[in-house]
């Protein structure tokens, strides 16, 4: 049989080779990650979460994000908008096209319009919502908000990171000034109570309103509100217990399921430690500690650990999450052991068989360890925060490569 020289064997498999690795990975960045590296760009990356654009950059596959260090910020916020005219300036400075530094300095005729994530979610009125980038002399490019006047108010600084042609993030000198853009915007409506209905958590919410704790947790909607919730089926098993509670305190348990503050998620995970609630007040601390625990995050008070098992609304100044037990405050219920005791050895199969064929039973557990049935509807789930699909480059190259050599050596034996 003839024998297959090694160009052709290059020339037949290289192409497959390349088309591999070039479609193995899809929409692989993450905004948030990538400025984490970077400090001096803090406050425009806190930003990016609080105002929810860091999700929208992700879920994107051709983009360009202009950045401003934490000095530009700083101007930004003297300003004194409102975190909905914040992300709607934010996302003047995202385009959905990619401009890396080289595109930048070779621009057709020397200026071109580019139309941003203000414009492509349709908050902006008209054509405000494009920004014009011109390539100056001396090798500076220009940037200027459609209704700017045609004024370039900030230039290119450098390139922090290039990802062609999937994400560009760019420094720029200053944030891009628009009337329109910084223009109040009204708060869209929140109605705590409607929330809670829709999202399996109705029996708390009637808990809320009869407990009088409501009107507190909607007095703090404006100024920033985070609310746990256990779903109606886990706050089913624990009404007996709270029936017997005092009016008094039964306001200060559904209290003592909220912040004051707006916490993402994002927040809850660096926030270890104590956290004050809505029933703190003076001498009555009502503090619980917040824990990471891998990827979940725990709310741990002295009586019950419970676990955040869903999200429900995460939008400043509101988020709501769903936990698996009901909080038990140390001021209202008996406090558990200080340390657990040790888990119990595997029993071997022989005293398995022993247990079913006996006749005493488990005991119940004790008050302290009384347990919620978990939420069965399984929450959302976030996205792998690169966004890749499948096996990534950095796995299926080697394997992929490998192949080639054996498919190569085959046929040269032959």
């Amino acid at each position: 049989m003839q024998k297959v020289s090694v160009a052709t064997c290059a020339a037949t498999l290289l192409p497959i080779l390349l088309l591999l690795c070039t479609t193995t990975t899809v929409h692989a960045h993450n905004i948030t990650k990538i400025l984490a590296k970077h400090p001096e760009f803090s406050t425009f990356n806190h930003y990016l979460t609080a105002t929810r654009l860091a999700a929208e950059i992700n879920r994107r596959q051709t983009i360009t994000v202009c950045v401003v260090d934490n000095a530009g910020m700083a101007d930004l916020l003297s300003k004194h908008l409102s975190i909905y005219s914040i992300k709607n300036v934010l996302s003047l400075h995202v385009f959905v096209d990619y401009f890396g530094a080289k595109k930048l300095h070779q621009i057709t005729d020397g200026t071109a319009t580019t139309a941003t994530m203000y414009q492509a979610t349709g908050s902006a009125p008209g054509t405000a919502g494009f920004v014009n980038i011109t390539d100056l002399p001396h090798g500076k490019v220009g940037f200027g908000a459609q209704d700017n006047g045609g004024v370039l108010d900030s230039f290119f600084v450098k390139s922090v990171e290039e990802i062609p042609y999937n994400i560009s993030i760019i420094q720029i000198s200053k944030t891009l000034s628009s009337p329109e853009a910084e223009a109040p915007v009204a708060p869209p409506s929140l109605n705590l109570t409607t929330i809670l209905n829709k999202q399996g958590c109705k029996s708390f919410g009637d808990l809320l309103a009869s407990s009088g704790a409501l009107q507190t947790f909607e007095d703090n909607l404006d100024g920033g509100l985070t609310v746990f919730c256990p779903p109606d089926d886990v706050l089913s098993q624990f009404m007996p217990r709270y029936k017997n509670l005092s009016k008094a305190d039964q306001q200060s348990l559904g209290l003592f399921h909220g912040f004051p503050v707006y916490n993402s998620m994002q927040m809850l995970k660096a926030n270890n430690g104590l956290m004050n609630t809505l029933a703190t007040d003076g001498a009555k601390k009502f503090d619980l500690t917040i824990q990471n625990d891998g990827e979940d995050v725990t709310l741990k008070t002295k009586v019950v650990t419970a676990t955040i098992s869903g999200t429900i609304m995460d939008e400043e100044p509101l988020a709501v999450y769903k936990i698996d037990k009901v909080l038990l405050p140390r001021e209202l219920f008996k406090s558990a052991p200080e340390s657990d005791a040790p888990a119990p050895a595997p029993k071997s199969s022989k005293s398995k068989t022993k247990k079913k064929s006996g006749s005493k039973e488990a005991p119940a557990p004790s008050d302290e360890e009384d347990a919620y049935a978990p939420d069965d509807d399984v929450a959302d789930q976030t996205a792998s925060d690169n966004g890749a699909v499948g096996l990534d480059g950095g796995r299926l190259g080697p394997v992929v490569l490998s192949v080639f050599v054996a498919v190569t050596l085959s046929f040269l034996r032959v």
